[in-house]
C-alpha cells in the first residue's frame, strides 16, 4: 500500500475521557497507520477547551466526549479493529461514529507541504530531504520530521542551535560535549557540524536513540555517539540540554557536574517566568543567565570559572 491509495479509511470512535488513551493505544496496537484525539461537541455549545503550558502534555487526556480517529488500509481492516475494540470488558462506553473511506489525495506531498527549511541563522539552516536548501546556506542540517522528536522548528530547539552557530569560534576546544536528552540528536548534530568532537547524545528513550543514530548518519556525522544516560562520563567544555524546567531542576547536580573548567552549560525547554527557580537550582553550582528568548521560552547559559 502506498500512501495515495484511494481505500484508505478512517473509523472514528466516540469515548469519554477517562478512556481516550486505552482506545488511542489498542487502536495502535491493532495496527492503525496513525491516530488522533478531537472533541467530539467541537464546533457546538459543548466544546471545551484542554489548556496546558506550551510544550507541556494537556492536564487531560482528552475531552468529556472525545472523537478518536484512526487510519486504516481498507475499510475491512478498520472494521476488524472496530469490532475488536467493542469485544472488549472496558469498551462499555465506546461507540463507534463511523467508518468511511477517506478522498484520494496525495498524503506524502501533503506532509512534505508542511515542513519548509528552518532558518536558525543567515547561514545555517535545516533543510528537508525533499528541498533544495537556501542559496545563502553555507551550513545545512538535513533532518526530516519524525514521530516525536525536534525537527528545529520549536524555539526552544532554534536558540540553542543559534547559540551553537553563534559560538562557533570556541569549537576547538569542544574535543567532547554532552548532549543530555538527546531526543533526534539535532543539538548534537548541530555541534559537530561546527566542528565539535567526540559528542555523547543521550537519552532515557531507546526510540530517541535510534533517531538520532539515523539522523546523525544521514548529516555523514561519525562522532556522535548515541546511547542511555549512563554513558555520560566525566567533564566536558560544552553541555546541552533541550528538556523542561522540571527535569532540569532535579538534573541540576548532575549537569553541572559533567561540565568542565571553563565549559558551558546551555538549557533550553524553560519559560521565561521559570528563569528565578532555575537560577536558584543552579545557584550551588553555578550561575545561569538569560542569553536569548523566543514566543516565551528562553535559552539559560552559564560558564564554570577556568
Amino acid at each position: 500500500m502506498t500512501m495515495s491509495d484511494p481505500n484508505l479509511h478512517e473509523l472514528v470512535l466516540i469515548c469519554g475521557e477517562d478512556d481516550v488513551e486505552t482506545v488511542s493505544d489498542a487502536l495502535m496496537e491493532l495496527d492503525a497507520l496513525a491516530v488522533s484525539v478531537e472533541d467530539a461537541d467541537a464546533d457546538t455549545d459543548a466544546e471545551k477547551a484542554l489548556f496546558g503550558e506550551p510544550g507541556m502534555p494537556a492536564p487531560k487526556g482528552g475531552w468529556q466526549r472525545s472523537a478518536v480517529r484512526a487510519l486504516f488500509p481498507g475499510e475491512a481492516e478498520a472494521t476488524e479493529c472496530a469490532t475488536l475494540i467493542l469485544a472488549q470488558d472496558w469498551a462499555a462506553n465506546v461507540h463507534v461514529q463511523t467508518i468511511q473511506q477517506v478522498p484520494e489525495q496525495d498524503w506524502v506531498r501533503l506532509t512534505q507541504s508542511q515542513f519548509a527549511p528552518v532558518e536558525i541563522t543567515p547561514e545555517f539552516w535545516i533543510v528537508p530531504s525533499w528541498h533544495e536548501a537556501p542559496a545563502q546556506a553555507k551550513k545545512v542540517m538535513r533532518l526530516d520530521p519524525g514521530l516525536a522528536f525536534g525537527t528545529g522548528t520549536h524555539p526552544t530547539t532554534r536558540m540553542c542551535l543559534r547559540w551553537i552557530a553563534h559560538h562557533a569560534d570556541l569549537a576547538t576546544g569542544w574535543d567532547r560535549v554532552l548532549d543530555y536528552g538527546c531526543g533526534s540528536g539535532i543539538l548534537a548534530i548541530g555541534a559537530a557540524l561546527h566542528g565539535a568532537r567526540a559528542i555523547d547524545a543521550v537519552d532515557i528513550d531507546p526510540a530517541a536513540i535510534i533517531s538520532t543514530e539515523a539522523n546523525a548518519a544521514a548529516n555523514q556525522v561519525a562522532s556522535i555517539r548515541a546511547a542511555l544516560p549512563d554513558v555520560a562520563q566525566g567533564s566536558y567544555p560544552l553541555v546541552l540540554a533541550n528538556i523542561l524546567a522540571t527535569p532540569l531542576r532535579l538534573l541540576a547536580p548532575l549537569l553541572c557536574a559533567h561540565v568542565a573548567a571553563g565549559g558551558h552549560l546551555v538549557l533550553a525547554g524553560i519559560l521565561a517566568r521559570q528563569a528565578d527557580e532555575l537560577k536558584e537550582a543552579y545557584a550551588p553550582w553555578l550561575q545561569l543567565d538569560v542569553s536569548d528568548s523566543e514566543e516565551g521560552w528562553i535559552l539559560m547559559t552559564a560558564q564554570r570559572p577556568a
